[in-house]
C-alpha cells in the first residue's frame, strides 16, 4: 500500500525550514548524467500485475476479498500471489495543512521544498485536451467544464495537463496545486487550437461538389457526370487522407505519453477528451471506387493500447462532443438528392433520386455507422486498458470526477504465470469475481517481454534518476529537502566565489545570453541510510542531479554529482537538526526554462525530487 507521509514531513518541516546554506565535504564527482548507454542492473520476478477496478452501478466497490478474485491467462485459472487494495488515504486534519502550507509558504524568496502537502496518491491523473480530433466550439465547452470542475475537485489529486494538435504538448506537469491548473486551463497553451486536420474549408469544397451536381442534374450547362464523379471521388479521398493522419499523430501522441508515463511509479489515469477518432474508414457504397476510402487503424491502436498497459496507464476516453445529435433530426437538415454509381463496365453515372424516405434512411445510417466507428476506437482503447469510455453525456465534469475517484480505487492482482519464456507472445487475461453483478475494468491480455528489455510493446525500464528527474513528473517524496535557487547577480551572492568555465554538461551547446544559478540544498538525514565507518563515523552516499528542460521538455543542461559525506561523532547530533547541505553551479539560457532537482540515496536506493519554474527575462 502507499504509505502516508504527513507525519514525516511535519517532522522534518522545522529542520528543512531553519537550516542554512553551506557546504559539504565532497568526494570524487561523476560527471555522466544517466542515459541509454548506463549500465542498469534489473531484478527480474517474472511476475504479472494487474490493476482492476470493480464498480456496481458505477461506484467503486471496496473491501473485497482476495478469495472473491479469479484470474485467467489464455483461458487457465492462475494462482494468485499477491493481492492488495488501494484508496486514497484520508486527508490530514484541515488545521495540520493549514500549518504545513502556511510554514511552506513563508519560505524565503527563490525557496521550494518537497514537502507533500496531502498524502501520496493511489494514483496520478492526466487530463488530455485533444484539439486534433475536436471541433474548436467542444473544446472550449470542455475546458470551461474542466475549470468548473477543478473547484469541486478533492484536495490532494495529482493532476497534469497536456494538449493535441500538430503535436503532444505538456502544459502543466503534476501537481495538486489547484490554482495552478486553473491558470494554466485559463491561460493560452489550455487551448489546444483549431485542428489543423479538421479544416472547415472541407465542409466548403464538399459543399461546392453538391451544388455542381445540383446543377448538372437540373440540366444546367456544366462539368462531364465523369468529371463531376472524379472531382466528388478526390473529395472522398481528401477526407480518407485527413483520418489517416488524424489517426497517427493522435497514436504517435498517445505512445508519447506512454513512454513518458512509464517512468513515474504506480497507475496512472489519462482522461482523454476528444471528438471524432474513427477506428476505420468503411466502404463508401455510393463512390464510384467505393474501397480506395478503405483504412483499418486496429493494428497500430492495438500497439498503442499495450504501451499504455505496459506502463500502467488506463485510458479513460470522454467524448467532448457531448450528447449526439442525429444529423437527420437537424433543423437544417436536408436529405442528399444525388448519387454517383458505376457499372461492372466503369461507366459513371450522376443521377438525381428525388427527395424521398431513403435519402433520409441513407444519410441516418451513415451517421450512424460513423458514431459507432468513433465511439468504437475509444471503446477498444479503454477496454484493453482497463479504463472506461464515457460517451453521450454532456456532463463532461461527472465524467472526469468518476474517472478519477474509480481510478484512484482499485485491486493489484499479482501472479506467476505458467507460461515462463520470454518470447514476445501476447496472452489474454481474464478476471472475475464471485457474487455481485460487478463490471470489472482491466488491461485485456501483456506481452511476455523482458521488463530489462525495450520492445515494440515495451516502453522499458528506468533508473531512480531518470524517474525523479523527468519533466513534468509528481516530485518524489522518499527524501524531504529544500533547495534556494538564485541567480549569480542576486546581491545576496555578492564575494560568493563561483567556478570558473561551463557549469553543466551541455553548457557549451547553450545559445544566446546565459545566466548561471547557484542552488542550495539541505537535506533531511532521517530518511537516508547511514553506513557505520571506524571511530563512530557515519557516512552518507548521496547523488544530487539538476536536469534543465525548455518550455517544449527537451532537456538544455545538466548536472550529476556524487558525494560521500562524513559525519563525525561529535557533529552527529548537530547535522541530525540542522540536515546535509550541498552547493551546486547551473549555467541556463535567459528566458523561460525549468529546473528538475533530484536527490538519490545511494545507500537505501531513495530518492527526493521537485521541480523550479525558471523565468529570466533580464537583458
Amino acid at each position: 500500500m502507499f504509505r502516508f507521509r504527513f507525519a514525516a514531513a511535519l517532522a522534518g518541516a522545522g529542520l528543512l525550514f531553519s537550516a542554512a546554506l553551506g557546504t559539504c565535504q565532497t568526494g570524487q564527482a561523476q560527471q555522466a548524467y544517466p542515459d541509454a548507454n548506463t549500465p542498469v542492473l534489473h531484478a527480474n520476478a517474472n511476475l504479472v500485475l494487474v490493476d482492476v477496478v470493480v464498480t456496481d452501478h458505477g461506484t467503486a466497490v471496496h473491501g473485497l476479498d482476495q478469495k472473491r478474485f479469479h484470474v485467467y491467462e489464455d483461458g487457465h485459472e492462475q494462482a494468485i500471489s499477491a493481492f492488495d487494495e488501494h484508496q486514497p488515504a484520508s486527508a490530514p486534519a484541515p488545521e495540520a495543512t493549514a500549518a504545513l502550507a502556511a510554514r511552506i509558504a513563508a519560505l524565503p524568496p527563490h525557496t521550494y521544498t518537497n514537502i507533500p502537502l496531502y498524502p501520496e496518491a493511489t494514483a496520478v491523473n492526466v487530463l488530455l485536451l485533444d484539439g486534433l480530433n475536436t471541433p474548436m466550439a467542444n473544446q472550449q465547452d470542455a475546458r470551461r467544464q474542466m475549470i468548473e470542475y477543478m473547484s469541486k475537485i478533492t484536495p490532494g489529486t495529482s493532476l497534469a495537463i497536456f494538449t493535441l494538435s500538430s503535436q503532444l504538448r505538456m502544459v502543466e506537469g503534476f501537481t495538486t496545486n489547484t490554482a495552478q491548473l486553473v491558470k494554466a486551463l485559463k491561460g493560452k497553451a489550455g487551448s489546444a487550437g483549431p485542428s489543423v486536420v479538421l479544416d472547415p474549408r472541407a465542409d466548403s469544397a464538399q459543399q461546392t461538389v453538391n451544388e455542381t451536381l445540383s446543377n448538372l442534374a437540373s440540366g444546367t450547362t456544366g462539368p462531364s457526370p465523369e468529371t463531376v464523379a472524379a472531382l466528388e471521388q478526390f473529395q472522398t479521398d481528401l477526407t480518407a487522407t485527413q483520418t489517416d493522419l488524424r489517426v497517427h499523430i493522435t497514436l504517435d501522441a498517445m505512445q508519447q505519453l506512454a513512454r513518458y508515463l512509464s517512468a513515474i511509479p504506480g497507475r496512472k489515469n489519462l482522461i482523454w477528451f476528444s471528438g471524432s477518432f474513427p477506428i476505420a474508414l468503411d466502404p463508401d457504397s455510393d463512390q464510384a471506387l467505393p474501397f480506395l476510402a478503405v483504412r483499418s487503424y486496429a493494428d497500430d491502436i492495438r500497439k498503442t493500447s499495450e504501451l499504455m498497459t505496459a506502463a500502467r496507464v488506463a485510458v479513460y476516453p470522454v467524448d467532448a462532443r457531448g450528447m449526439m445529435t442525429q444529423s437527420t433530426a437537424d433543423a437544417a437538415y436536408a436529405p442528399s438528392a444525388l448519387r454517383v454509381t458505376a457499372n461492372t463496365g466503369g461507366k459513371v453515372t450522376v443521377h438525381s433520386t428525388g427527395l424521398n424516405d431513403s435519402n433520409v434512411v441513407h444519410d441516418y445510417e451513415t451517421f450512424m455507422t460513423q458514431s459507432m466507428e468513433q465511439h468504437g476506437s475509444m471503446q477498444q482503447i479503454a477496454g484493453e486498458t482497463g479504463g472506461i469510455a464515457s460517451i453521450n453525456s454532456n456532463d463532461l465534469k461527472e465524467a472526469v470526477a468518476k474517472a478519477v475517484e474509480n481510478g484512484a480505487c482499485y485491486y493489484s492482482i499479482a501472479f506467476v504465470p505458467g507460461d515462463k519464456k520470454f518470447n514476445g507472445r501476447y496472452h489474454r487475461l481474464k478476471l472475475a469475481v464471485e457474487g455481485g453483478g460487478y463490471k470489472l475494468a482491466y488491461r485485456s491480455g501483456y506481452y511476455a517481454d523482458a521488463s530489462s528489455k525495450p520492445s515494440a510493446h515495451n516502453p522499458g525500464t528506468t533508473n531512480l534518476v531518470a524517474e525523479a528527474t523527468l519533466h513534468g513528473a509528481p516530485p518524489s517524496t522518499q527524501i524531504l529537502f529544500r533547495a534556494q535557487v538564485l541567480p549569480s547577480t542576486d546581491p545576496s551572492l555578492v564575494g560568493v566565489k563561483f567556478q570558473d568555465g561551463p557549469a553543466g554538461d551541455m553548457a557549451a551547446t547553450l545559445k544566446g545570453p546565459v545566466q548561471r544559478y547557484l542552488v542550495g540544498l539541505v537535506v533531511d538525514p532521517k530518511s537516508l541510510t547511514l553506513n557505520d565507518l571506524p571511530g563512530g563515523v557515519h557516512q552518507s552516499e548521496l547523488e544530487f542531479v539538476l536536469v534543465a528542460y525548455d518550455s517544449d521538455g527537451k532537456r538544455l543542461n545538466y548536472v550529476d554529482r556524487s558525494y560521500a559525506i562524513n559525519i563525525k561523532p561529535e557533529e552527529f547530533a548537530e547535522k541530525m537538526a540542522a540536515g546535509l547541505r550541498a552547493r551546486l553551479t547551473i549555467d541556463l539560457p535567459k528566458g523561460q526554462s525549468f529546473l528538475r532537482i533530484a536527490v538519490q540515496d545511494l545507500n537505501g536506493s531513495r530518492a527526493g525530487s521537485l521541480e523550479v519554474p525558471i523565468n529570466d527575462t533580464a537583458k
